[in-house]
């Protein structure tokens, strides 16, 4: 869906703090550095607390990276909590065809309407907060999302980043790994595009 060998793809996270987008942008950066690409990844955020609005940023390359700001206009958005598409305002500074992913259970029709985005923009929607929950027993949309995005950049399956997910965390215990395994493969499997 993305084309990395064109140019830089630029990714901004929109979620709140504890739901897992630094760790998700961090764990994408990683993966894709291992199929060997350029990468950045870093957070912006106010106060360090529970539930505080945060953005998390990528750039993605298949050359070195010189750029060191925000990212001001992303190629793909994560919308991790969907209560940041009144609040945060994620189309902003988007390309007409952006691609973005959002964690929502909506109809996708009504959430292509409530982004505000052009027909020409590519939106998949995960019920990634569902997901979490029957997987994992909490709130962590992340593990889905990242899942989600193996369909955005398709040349990395969502087992790659599974496998880099239970490497990363391997001081989880091994249900706990093997849950986020499940939740991962689900949040590629579960996506629908809008």
């Amino acid at each position: 869906m993305v084309d990395v060998s064109s140019g830089t793809i630029e990714v901004r996270w929109h979620g709140r703090g504890g739901q897992g987008a630094k760790s998700a942008s961090a764990i994408l950066a990683e993966v894709l550095f291992e199929e060997g690409k350029h990468v950045q990844a870093f957070p912006e955020y106010g106060a360090e607390r529970q539930g505080a609005p945060i953005r998390a940023y990528n750039r993605i390359s298949s050359r070195p990276i010189r750029r060191r700001c925000g990212v001001r206009n992303p190629d793909v958005v994560v919308v991790v909590d969907p209560t940041m598409i009144e609040s945060a305002n994620p189309s902003e500074g988007c390309r007409e065809d952006a691609v973005y992913l959002v964690n929502t259970a909506e109809d996708t029709g009504a959430l292509r309407s409530r982004l505000g985005v052009s027909l020409s923009a590519t939106v998949l929607a995960v019920d990634a907060t569902g997901i979490s929950m029957e997987e994992l027993g909490q709130n962590r949309p992340n593990a889905p999302l990242l899942g989600a995005l193996s369909l955005v950049f398709g040349e990395v399956p969502a087992a790659a980043f599974a496998d880099h997910f239970a490497k990363k965390m391997k001081s989880l215990p091994s249900k706990a790994l093997e849950a986020n395994r499940r939740a991962i493969m689900r949040g590629s499997e579960e996506a629908v595009y809008a």
